[in-house]
């Protein structure tokens, strides 16, 4: 027959209390682990720190002469921002490459220049929308459209007008295109879509590059998807308009020091 210690009970109480602990910790300490990676993720400087270091470390006058701006796999901001600027003093483009603050790349680049205008320079006067208020316009636009994402490709450059576009990707964790969003940085107006919309194939494109208080209009080509789709672009249109106004910020008050 088993016999047990009179101080048995407390013992398995002593060894129970230690593996809830244990386990308590290995909790807290996961936590941990995940919300550091999530800080982590935050703190990738914007496009806006990427072109105040540019004006700090290089040119000031770079600022006024920035063709693009492009940042990959951002999560939500990427940890490189490749800034092309149109440098009157040398033969052709000049390509900086910023990372952690610093400057890593710097040099003349004789690369044709894809989707704007030859010599198309941002004008910052103008330029209201860092990419953080840029990803927060997108990611409401994907919300409403149930378009899930992971990663986010940014491209800032001008459009056919000349006016200063945020160019959005949204990735799935494949690092696959599941969408993309024109937003005007200027007054952070969505003016293009293109898929985005659950059940929309890829190459629905929806276009409109009025602003303001705008209606639907009825289109004769449209078929009962793309009808649905356009009706769906208008209303997260609206939606992403008040994000703007929330996360609008000004590059010139920025540099200043005055937002």
């Amino acid at each position: 027959m088993a016999h047990f210690h009179k101080n048995a009970p407390a013992a398995l109480d002593t060894i129970t209390n230690r593996a809830s602990i244990s386990r308590m910790l290995k909790s807290f300490a996961a936590l941990f682990l995940f919300s550091a990676s999530a800080v982590f993720a935050q703190t990738n400087p914007t496009a806006y720190d990427a072109l105040r270091t540019v004006g700090n470390q290089l040119n000031r006058d770079y600022v006024n002469r920035v063709v693009s701006v492009t940042g990959l796999d951002g999560n939500p901001q990427p940890s490189t921002w490749r800034i092309l600027v149109d440098d009157q003093n040398a033969q052709g483009f000049r390509e900086i490459q910023v990372r952690d603050g610093r400057v890593t790349s710097n040099r003349i680049s004789n690369r044709n220049i894809v989707g704007t205008a030859q010599g198309a320079t941002v004008n910052p006067a103008r330029l209201n929308l860092d990419s953080s208020g840029a990803y927060e316009v997108a990611s409401r636009t994907a919300d409403s459209s149930h378009v899930p994402f992971a990663y986010v490709n940014y491209t800032l450059r001008t459009n056919a007008r000349g006016d200063g576009t945020w160019i959005i990707t949204l990735q799935n964790q494949n690092h696959r295109p599941v969408g993309t969003i024109y937003i005007g940085a200027n007054k952070g107006t969505v003016t293009r879509t293109e898929g985005m919309f659950a059940g929309a194939p890829m190459d629905a494109v929806i276009e409109d590059h009025r602003e303001g208080d705008i209606e639907d209009k009825e289109h004769s080509g449209d078929n009962p998807i793309m009808r649905s789709v356009r009706q769906m672009f208008y209303r997260t249109r609206e939606q992403a308009r008040e994000t703007f106004k929330r996360v609008r910020h000004n590059f010139a008050d920025y540099i200043r020091g005055n937002d």
